[in-house]
């Protein structure tokens, strides 16, 4: 009929909760301790990923964002870091990054890192609004809030810092973790406070991060929780340190191994709701 489309070259594409096309393909950002120490995480967010039909790329070049020299005082390093991190992730791709204190480096920091030079400076906002943490990338660009997983077990969730300040991200992990079917989540007590771990802060003030790394154990204790999530490795490896020397049961896990585990019998391109 004049005037009406032609149906048979019409096509659905999927939408996100933030009205936007669903991506099918992202960059994943493993970060130095994933790298270096958490390998099981990085394989665990691809895994997620690919079984809500999305493809990841991790680049080869990748290396640190520069956070380490950035906390430490020395711009000028961590500038000629970050430099190199806007040259590997260039591109067009959403850049999902599986921690908070590296995904708030390059999307709050970056700018500052680079002010005064507006093509740089121009780069680091382009990339930055490309990147998403983890569960915030599942929740507010997927659309995933429940990705009909299942995992029996006790759980107490750590808000780290990073994550919760910088990024404001904090429903998110919420939400998913309480979509696990069989999972019982556990109240932790004072779990926005931080862990002591603040990078460098942990050897340059050890008494004072062990204190608070103890208070942090002594509520998850309380809890009577089997696992302890967080979603970043820095607090994981701190935490998991002190519960190994007090000889606690309890097991860290990054939220990325539990959604993983939940989600193992799905197959890959099976979206959530």
């Amino acid at each position: 009929m004049a005037g009406q489309p032609d149906l048979r070259f019409c096509y659905f594409v999927p939408m996100t909760t933030q009205g936007q096309a669903r991506p099918a393909r992202v960059t994943l950002f493993a970060t130095c301790l994933g790298d270096q120490f958490y390998p099981e995480v990085v394989q665990s967010v691809a895994n997620v990923l690919e079984r809500q039909g999305v493809a990841v790329e991790v680049p080869g070049e990748q290396t640190c964002c520069g956070q380490p020299a950035f906390n430490s005082g020395f711009r000028k390093d961590a500038r000629k870091v970050a430099q190199r991190f806007l040259e590997v992730f260039a591109g067009d791709h959403p850049i999902v990054v599986p921690s908070g204190s590296c995904g708030a480096m390059v999307r709050n920091f970056y700018p500052e890192l680079f002010h005064g030079d507006p093509e740089l400076e121009g780069r680091a906002k382009q990339v930055g609004d490309r990147l998403f943490e983890f569960s915030e990338f599942l929740v507010d660009r997927l659309g995933a809030v429940d990705l009909d997983g299942v995992l029996n077990g006790s759980a107490a969730y750590h808000q780290c810092c990073h994550l919760l300040r910088e990024l404001k991200v904090d429903r998110q992990p919420k939400a998913l973790l309480s979509s696990i079917k069989g999972l019982e989540m556990r109240p932790l007590e004072k779990a926005e406070v931080c862990c002591g771990f603040g990078g460098t802060f942990a050897i340059k003030m050890s008494e004072i991060s062990t204190a608070m790394m103890n208070e942090k154990l002594d509520n998850v204790t309380a809890s009577g929780a089997e696992m302890l999530v967080a979603s970043d490795a820095g607090c994981l490896m701190h935490l998991e340190g002190g519960m190994r020397k007090r000889g606690m049961k309890v097991r860290a896990l990054h939220l990325a191994e539990v959604l993983d585990r939940a989600t193992a019998g799905r197959k890959a391109g099976a979206g959530g709701s």
